[in-house]
């Protein structure tokens, strides 16, 4: 049964909703993770090829988690007025124009490889690898997009069931094939890193059409038609007004990782390594948080449809209080645990001293960095996309970056990973000050 948004309990209704994402974002980050893990068995270069692919991977992730954004707070905004029927248009419309605009940027990106992570800074020992890597993986985002998209729709409703259950079906899929292709057996060939992008791939396409078959034959929030070309250009613009600026947000995240990807590799391929292994870890020790930032916008958006405004205020303030305390649980967790991390992806001395070095600063500041994208995704649900994309600048172009790059300079990696935490802390400040100020006019 789905919660109702409108009227249940808040603290409750968020929990009942965010549990089953966690879940469902656990299994999706071991995607990365188990990437990682197999991958670094084949070695450091091959795993230092694979750090270098973040960047770029990420920038077709948040692309999809723009799109997501968009079509989780107009849905969610439509059903809160009332307006059922238009909400299934406004699925059906938004599907197709992910479908298109996925097809041409996976064309357009596979043509651009080399050059791309040569800009990147990828050496030409490691060029065979990430080619190899991404020219199947661009194609592959298709798939993984339309998930993104269509359990978004799921969310607007109140389900968040069903989009968790999706995201374990995937993440299974890639654990079982990931040893499978990479390594071989019998008569399946032994691919490589290539066999981790097949894997991944596979598990996508699965999971696409077992999304769309859902939202078609059990949650009828599609419809195998196109009322006109000027409603459906009505509806991309609508879901593009939110969905484009949110895109544009989370692409500066792999933008600023790229910069400092580069940083990173005059530190050598080692520090590459650590430093992508780094980049996954965070994504799983935030992912309490990051399953919150999907389930509080649907939320947010139907109350605020109603003009329901106290219901928006103690939502908020609920997830900024579980974001600050939990994270700081789970670096407690990460503390202790620093050196066994570093020795479950390489056995490089070098390697698992950079991976313990970045678990024992760099998390210090996740609790701040959950407040900023909490707070920015509960901008986009109020239909203030601007503002958030504002945060995404200030925290990534003028603290994030720039502390980086001085922290690199005078204290090396050590410097770099500090200059992070203090970005998140002041930027965490900044964003829930303007919030609470946005709140109080509302």
């Amino acid at each position: 049964m789905k919660p109702d948004l409108l009227n249940s309990e808040i603290r409750p209704t968020l929990i009942k909703m965010t549990l089953p994402m966690m879940l469902g974002i656990v299994s999706l980050m071991l995607f990365n993770v188990a990437d990682s893990y197999f991958v670094s068995q084949l070695g450091t270069e091959q795993l230092a090829a694979l750090g270098f692919t973040f960047p770029v991977s990420f920038t077709v992730i948040s692309l999809s988690i723009g799109l997501s954004i968009g079509t989780s707070a107009t849905i969610a905004r439509l059903i809160g007025s009332g307006d059922s029927d238009g909400a299934r248009q406004l699925t059906t419309d938004n599907l197709l124009l992910t479908t298109l605009l996925m097809v041409c940027i996976a064309s357009l990106a596979v043509m651009i490889i080399d050059p791309l992570f040569r800009l990147l800074g990828a050496g030409d020992q490691l060029m065979p690898y990430i080619h190899s890597y991404m020219s199947v993986w661009f194609f592959g985002s298709i798939f993984y997009v339309l998930i993104m998209v269509s359990n978004s729709s799921l969310r607007a409703s109140g389900d968040t069931r069903t989009p968790a259950l999706l995201m374990g079906f995937s993440s299974i899929m890639n654990l079982l094939l990931d040893p499978l292709l990479i390594f071989g057996w019998g008569p399946i060939p032994a691919m490589g890193i290539q066999g981790a992008a097949i894997a991944s791939v596979i598990a996508w396409g699965i999971a696409a059409v077992a999304a769309l078959l859902n939202l078609y034959l059990r949650k009828g929030l599609l419809v195998l038609k196109i009322v006109s070309f000027s409603v459906a250009l009505q509806h991309w613009l609508m879901v593009m007004k939110i969905g484009f600026p949110a895109a544009l947000s989370n692409m500066m995240t792999p933008i600023a990782a790229a910069i400092m990807t580069a940083v990173v590799a005059g530190h050598g391929p080692e520090a590459v390594a650590a430093f992508g292994v780094g980049s996954r870890l965070e994504s799983l020790s935030l992912l309490a948080n990051l399953a919150l930032s999907m389930t509080l916008p649907p939320f947010i958006s139907q109350n605020f449809g109603r003009r329901q405004i106290a219901r928006v205020r103690g939502a908020y303030l609920s997830a900024i209080k579980f974001a600050l305390l939990w994270q700081a649980l789970i670096y407690i967790l990460l503390f202790f645990f620093a050196g066994g991390i570093g020795a479950l992806f390489s056995d490089q001395e070098r390697v698992v001293n950079l991976i313990s070095l970045w678990v024992l600063i760099v998390p210090l500041g996740f609790g701040f960095q959950a407040v900023t994208f909490l707070t920015a995704s509960s901008f986009n649900a109020l239909h203030q996309p601007m503002r958030a994309m504002k945060i995404s600048i200030f925290r990534l172009f003028i603290l994030y970056v720039p502390l980086g790059y001085c922290g690199n300079y005078i204290a090396g990696l050590e410097g770099m990973f500090s200059a992070f935490v203090l970005a998140n802390m002041c930027t965490a400040a900044m964003s829930f000050r303007w919030m609470q100020q946005h709140l109080k006019r509302l």
